[in-house]
């Protein structure tokens, strides 16, 4: 059965509405499929009901941001109750602070000589459909390309919008051990996302696994998309020595960039993946 756990619509920072990205992880043979919208639950209604009509199973998916060390962390959400309350006050205090921090982003730039960011912004997103959230950072740097700031989206991310640039704006996020707790309470199972994808050292990241276990976490995302093989190799050495679970994901935004839906490397065969936790599970899957 081929999964994919980790991929995002026009609720957040995808091109695609729910219901297509739905339809396009069925074209490609995805049999259960978890939406994971960057602190977000607005895509899910629209996403079940497209994976009813196709017959495919959609498990509750969120990919909460926090903070832990000075960086910004994501972790991802599985198979909640939507209406419990820890997680919905986390999902509204997140949406506040999207906007705060693209109202952040958009005075920085300004400062730097771009003004118009946040407007350009979300015209960009709502080109892609209309959606009460803030802008992502995907959409400002379309802005930027647009308004001559940037020759392509990788150079807006390298020069303005990356990972310690000016447009990194993190202080709006709730502490790791916040955001876990969160969906704990909301009886979800929670990944770390893409452990490779932070700029730290091996023991860095390391102790980054470790407090996320004692904050409660069940399970690492050892296969990010096409990442380098030798990473799946080193998350699978943690995954074996703390006895956790194992997640796949494409981290999907859109056709043609660095991911596609369903599209990953391999599992290593020995490792518990987490899907087979809900696999079975008729009240965190939609129906059949």
């Amino acid at each position: 059965m081929k999964v994919d756990l980790h991929c995002h619509s026009t609720a957040s920072d995808g091109v695609l509405p729910p219901a297509e990205v739905v339809a396009r992880a069925h074209e490609r043979g995805v049999h259960m499929l978890a939406l994971t919208d960057h602190d977000t639950l607005e895509g899910l209604d629209e996403a079940r009901q497209a994976a009813q009509q196709l017959g495919m199973q959609l498990i509750n998916g969120v990919e909460l941001s926090c903070t832990w060390g000075g960086a910004t962390i994501h972790i991802l959400g599985y198979g909640f109750d939507l209406d419990a309350p820890a997680l919905c006050q986390a999902i509204t205090d997140l949406h506040h602070g999207r906007w705060a921090r693209a109202e952040e982003i958009a005075r920085r730039l300004t400062i730097k000589g771009m003004p118009g960011a946040l407007e350009g912004a979300r015209a960009v997103q709502q080109e892609l459909g209309d959606s009460g959230n803030a802008p992502a950072r995907p959409h400002f740097a379309e802005f930027l390309v647009r308004a001559g700031h940037a020759r392509d989206r990788a150079e807006a991310f390298r020069k303005w919008l990356g990972s310690g640039k000016l447009g990194d704006v993190k202080q709006h996020w709730p502490s790791l051990e916040d955001a876990v707790g969160s969906l704990r309470a909301a009886n979800a199972w929670v990944s770390l996302a893409h452990p490779y994808q932070y700029d730290f050292t091996r023991s860095k990241r390391r102790r980054l696994v470790m407090d996320f276990i004692a904050a409660g976490g069940h399970a690492l995302e050892v296969v990010n998309g096409m990442q380098p093989a030798e990473q799946v190799g080193t998350l699978s050495i943690l995954v074996r020595e703390f006895g956790l679970l194992a997640s796949v994901g494409s981290d999907f935004h859109a056709p043609g960039q660095w991911a596609e839906l369903g599209l990953y490397r391999p599992l290593p065969d020995d490792l518990p993946p987490l899907w087979a936790r809900f696999a079975n599970d008729q009240s965190l899957i939609t129906a059949l």
